[in-house]
């Protein structure tokens, strides 16, 4: 039988001197929590960033920590994260520790782990989505046509064959891969609204 909870927040702790950038729920929607995030009255060094009510489910977070400087081969603990739900613990339900080397190997420190190059992919995706609605509302049809040109390209690099079908819907494609368009004249409520509120929707990356 599955549980839920209703006041489920993410829990990041980073050590003194560092600075959590950015908290971001990246599946199964893009929802940007780092306005959200407030520092646990007990542990001054814990941020609870509130993700609304739980059921039987899996999520997944993008977390931007920034550090001082140390010398290469130095390790440091980064961050901890994990789940607080009041309602069914007194402590953090599961935890990781996410541990920083430095290196002068430029190779290494340039290296995107998979998962996160998915999610930011499919992050700018929808901000190039949302940028582009926005503008063509105000009539501003060059960033329009600049912003939803580039979610065309992203989609199709992607293989976002819906986002791609429903961004047709809105443009004309004339060339996918470069992300060439034009506004459409004339696009139904409907079809705008559909793109506006699927596009923070994400798919999960497979395993493998």
């Amino acid at each position: 039988m599955g549980k839920g909870a209703g006041d489920v927040a993410l829990r990041v702790w980073a050590p003194r001197g560092a600075t959590v950038r950015a908290v971001k729920q990246v599946s199964p929607a893009v929802e940007d929590l780092t306005d959200r995030r407030t520092p646990d009255p007990a542990k001054p060094l814990v941020g609870l960033s509130p993700t609304g009510a739980w059921g039987d489910e899996t999520r997944e977070y993008h977390v931007r920590v920034t550090l001082d400087p140390l010398a290469a081969g130095e390790e440091i603990l980064a961050a901890r994260v994990g789940i607080a739900a009041p309602s069914l613990s007194d402590g953090p339900l599961g935890e990781t520790r996410v541990r920083v080397t430095w290196t002068p190997d430029a190779a290494l420190s340039t290296r995107l782990n998979n998962h996160v190059a998915h999610y930011t992919g499919q992050a700018e995706l929808a901000e190039a989505i949302q940028e582009g609605l926005d503008a063509r509302r105000t009539g501003d049809v060059r960033t329009a046509t600049a912003r939803l040109g580039r979610a065309v390209a992203l989609a199709a690099q992607s293989g976002h064959e819906e986002t791609s079908a429903l961004l047709e819907r809105v443009v004309e494609v004339e060339d996918p891969a470069t992300g060439r368009v034009r506004l459409r004249r004339e696009v139904a409520a409907a079809d705008e609204m559909t793109l506006d509120v699927r596009s923070t929707r994400t798919a999960r990356v497979r395993e493998g």
